[in-house]
């Protein structure tokens, strides 16, 4: 659904209430509007810091009964003006806006979809055979040489959309330094700070108490589940391997909760309602936790995946269940899944190397590690979801069609 400009065709004070004025909008579409929370979203320069965004009326200060003393619609249709009884204050609302958050009722999805967003912001969900001999990549010196400017920004707009489509992607020619690993994270975003300190550069010698820092296997997962904001994405740079194994495994949990919804219903269900504790406490002064356990399948308010929550090794004793009977349910349900997402079709085995990262959405795709032999010297960091989302809208979208929506 594409959300173009909408003009306004009439407005009126509700008949049925006088707090509230009813918009037309010019194509038919009707919506009511409370007063009070109209002049709360007032614009003007002394309600709202345009520079920052950020509003400055103090909304306890406005009249409970508020009424307008006039309302004109003016540019054609294009805005709405609006003089209160309250300081005689004048307002003025776009008539896109007003669309765009019309409540009474909704006029778009509670998702809201900006314009270009279904098209350029689609992800695409994979299996192996789908993706394996096309694997999305980018360029190191395309990036680094990038600018923070409109004409300078391409590479790292390809970058952080071909992430979001496939849920990673490799990256070419990087110097086999941490240096200019860090350098080629902070292009995307800023490196996220966790107990294992912010860039990382570790090797098997268990320097953190944590699996990631031994040679052993370690089946496929996504890190932070004992995270309330679980980590968007992980970046890995091999600098080193003198042995053998260590492959890197790849998995599209979203194509994969696709099959179990589609095939297993009753265990989908299941694992978008019960919560998972989870912990990190292998280090001496930490102790990780949720402060709200989470499902391993969060939805949104229209029942979309957005995020799949997978780590078996870090998975609490779970001892609060609201039914006994889910117990049986659960762990048939955890067989159910493990098969899905360790059938080699859904299951992308790759050798990560010197010179060529691997960056990946952690909400989305699980990863794993193979044994190991010799000595391994790995490097990489975590970055924010929501500040990658942001790079991903402004650069794809337009800053423009960004905040029209708040």
């Amino acid at each position: 659904m594409t959300i173009y400009k909408q003009k306004i065709g009439s407005a009126i004070v509700d008949p049925e209430d006088y707090r509230q004025i009813v918009v037309t909008f010019a194509r038919g579409d009707q919506a009511i509007f409370h007063n009070i929370w109209l002049r709360d979203n007032c614009h003007c320069d002394q309600c709202y810091y345009t520079i920052t965004k950020q509003r400055l009326l103090n909304s306890a200060s406005i009249n409970e009964d508020i009424e307008a003393i006039s309302f004109d619609i003016e540019n054609d249709g294009d805005s709405l003006a609006i003089v209160w009884d309250q300081d005689n204050h004048s307002s003025v609302y776009d008539s896109h806006w007003l669309f765009l958050h019309a409540y009474q009722p909704k006029l778009v999805p509670a998702k809201l979809k900006l314009v270009g967003e279904e098209t350029k912001l689609a992800q695409v969900h994979w299996k192996v055979a789908d993706i394996k001999d096309n694997l999305p990549r980018v360029d190191f010196n395309e990036i680094i040489k990038s600018s923070d400017d409109t004409d300078g920004e391409e590479a790292i707009r390809d970058w952080s959309l071909k992430i979001w489509k496939h849920g990673f992607t490799l990256i070419d020619n990087v110097p086999e330094t941490p240096e200019d690993t860090e350098k080629l994270c902070e292009k995307l975003s800023y490196i996220r700070p966790t107990h294992y300190g912010g860039f990382w550069d570790f090797t098997s010698d268990l320097s953190k108490n944590d699996t990631a820092y031994t040679n052993i296997d370690i089946s496929s997962h996504t890190d932070g589940t004992y995270w309330s904001d679980t980590p968007g994405l992980q970046l890995f740079h091999l600098l080193y391997h003198d042995g053998e194994g260590g492959t890197t495994s790849l998995v599209d949990a979203f194509q994969c909760a696709e099959i179990l919804k589609k095939t297993d219903p009753a265990s989908y269900e299941l694992f978008t309602r019960i919560k998972i504790p989870a912990h990190s406490a292998g280090e001496e002064k930490v102790c990780i936790q949720p402060d709200i356990p989470q499902p391993i399948f969060k939805l949104d308010d229209e029942g979309n995946l957005l995020q799949v929550r997978w780590n078996q090794s870090d998975r609490s004793t779970m001892d609060q269940w609201a039914d006994p009977a889910d117990v049986p349910k659960f762990y048939r349900a955890i067989r159910q899944w493990v098969s899905i997402i360790t059938d080699p079709a859904n299951e992308l085995f790759y050798q990560l190397r010197p010179g060529q990262c691997l960056i990946f959405d952690n909400w989305r795709c699980f990863h794993s590690r193979t044994e190991f032999t010799g000595k391994r010297r790995m490097c990489g960091a975590y970055i924010n979801r929501d500040d990658f989302v942001s790079t991903l809208k402004i650069l794809n979208l337009g800053r423009k069609a960004v905040l029209d929506s708040i």
